[in-house]
């Protein structure tokens, strides 16, 4: 098989992560795939709910485990930051998750500089106008005009081939895959 790279985003919420399985079967059957044509999955850490986060990293390490398949987990932070990989300077990432925003700093070897935090959007605009901001283009719609009008403000696609980058690089989680919660 050419190596290929397949990607299927499935959220899932507290009423159907028993479905994730069977979504999972599907789009293997859909892509005429095999799990021994699996050299290594990656799973996203979060932000998220506790439910979905459990339900997704348990079966990718299942998987790991069973298949021996290479598992990396990551974050949305990071992955948000991954086509700025070569800027020279702090990147901040911003998401919002429930209502409510949290931002994460790495320097410019992608090294978490701080944790995950919760902000206020008045926080945002104050503390962090001028600053590399990085906002996933699919949680745009969400954020307040304000956020997205500050100076230096880059949306970022998330693209699945960033992971590979990012894995290339050892900035992945390879040993223990755990979520990242947000309240």
């Amino acid at each position: 098989m050419k190596n290929k790279t397949f990607n299927k985003v499935l959220q899932s919420d507290k009423s159907n992560n028993d479905l994730l399985i069977k979504k999972t079967l599907d789009f293997f059957n859909e892509n005429n795939l095999k799990f021994d044509n699996v050299s290594k999955i990656f799973v996203n850490q979060g932000p998220g709910n506790f439910s979905g986060l459990r339900s997704s990293i348990a079966m990718a390490k299942g998987l790991s485990l069973s298949k021996n398949i290479k598992l990396f987990g990551y974050n949305t932070f990071i992955w948000s930051c991954a086509k700025f990989l070569n800027e020279k300077k702090d990147i901040y990432s911003i998401i919002k998750f429930r209502e409510k925003y949290y931002v994460k700093n790495f320097d410019n070897n992608f090294s978490s500089v701080s944790i995950s935090k919760e902000v206020s959007k008045d926080q945002i605009i104050k503390n962090y106008n001028n600053k590399f901001l990085v906002v996933p283009k699919n949680m745009q719609s969400y954020f307040d005009k304000k956020i997205l009008a500050l100076s230096d403000m880059n949306i970022a696609d998330l693209d699945h081939n960033n992971l590979e980058l990012l894995q290339l690089k050892g900035l992945l989680d390879e040993d223990l895959i755990k979520p990242l919660y947000l309240s």
